[in-house]
């Protein structure tokens, strides 16, 4: 049973993220690129590793502790944040490096057949430099398009009740996959983020996509909030380049903007509330050498 799913829909493709299991299910086919990598997931909680009832993080409360650390090793990372937690991605074969940029500041535990038990440290000292601490510029073009943006949950007994409407959110209603096809406002963005990770669902979509569910069914913050996107790249980034997460999480950790990160096969995706994009757009324009 595949335990980890996330499929999310951009102008330009679908980003499909499974576990071993799941990519088992896919069809073979020429129309899906695959990563070279095989990824591990690693998520960073509060309160003693029960992920259940630990509060989620944020990407701008690990921007420091997390995603920098990771970016000075040179080691890349793929985020994909949820409504309960944030998946850091990285390279299986970066682990040794991964565990031992982490572990002076965490306690690294992994899941194995549904246990937490310790990671042990692979052993790996020898030979780590420690690496020089650069400024990070902002080096890919920087938009934002029109569209708010919610971030929402439901329950999963609840799946069966929208599942037609989910597939037809998810596949059906865009029309055809070219700029301004689907929309008046060119500025407005097809996107739709769905994740069922070990259980929990999360889904990010725009308030007018909401507005298609039934009352009472998705679950979303105390506060109702809105979010802006700022979406991060010009050509599509590719999975080597280093500190792209960094960049964008850093600037928001140091003003206290709280985030969310969806990275996808082509480009990157960052949410914050609606009241912060245009100090966002120029704190990051600031710091950016692509304008």
């Amino acid at each position: 049973i595949c335990k980890f799913f996330s499929l999310t829909e951009t102008p330009e493709d679908y980003t499909i993220i499974v576990d071993e299991e799941g990519f088992k299910e896919l069809p073979q086919s020429e129309h899906i690129s695959v990563a070279d990598a095989t990824w591990l997931a690693l998520n960073v909680v509060s309160g003693g590793g029960n992920a259940s009832n630990s509060q989620p993080i944020g990407v701008t409360k690990i921007a420091k502790s997390v995603i920098a650390p990771l970016a000075d090793h040179n080691i890349s990372v793929f985020m994909l944040s949820t409504y309960q937690t944030d998946f850091i991605l990285v390279r299986e074969r970066d682990l040794p490096m991964v565990m031992h940029t982490l572990s002076s500041e965490f306690t690294l535990l992994r899941v194995v057949n549904g246990e937490t038990v310790a990671a042990h440290d692979l052993g790996v000292t020898n030979g780590f430099v420690k690496p020089k601490l650069v400024p990070r510029p902002i080096i890919h073009p920087l938009s934002s398009p029109s569209n708010l943006f919610c971030v929402t949950s439901l329950d999963p007994d609840t799946l069966p009740s929208v599942a037609t409407l989910l597939m037809d959110v998810m596949f059906y209603s865009g029309g055809p996959k070219e700029p301004g096809a689907s929309s008046e406002d060119s500025s407005h963005i097809r996107f739709f983020s769905f994740s069922l990770i070990e259980g929990y669902i999360s889904l990010v979509m725009d308030e007018q996509t909401t507005q298609r569910f039934p009352n009472n069914v998705l679950f979303t913050s105390a506060s109702g909030e809105l979010w802006k996107m700022v979406r991060i790249g010009g050509q599509p980034l590719g999975f080597d380049e280093c500190g792209i997460v960094a960049q964008i999480s850093e600037p928001l950790a140091t003003a206290d903007i709280p985030a969310y990160y969806i990275s996808t096969f082509k480009f990157d995706h960052a949410l914050v509330p609606e009241e912060n994009i245009q100090s966002v757009i120029g704190a990051l324009r600031t710091k950016s050498t692509a304008q």
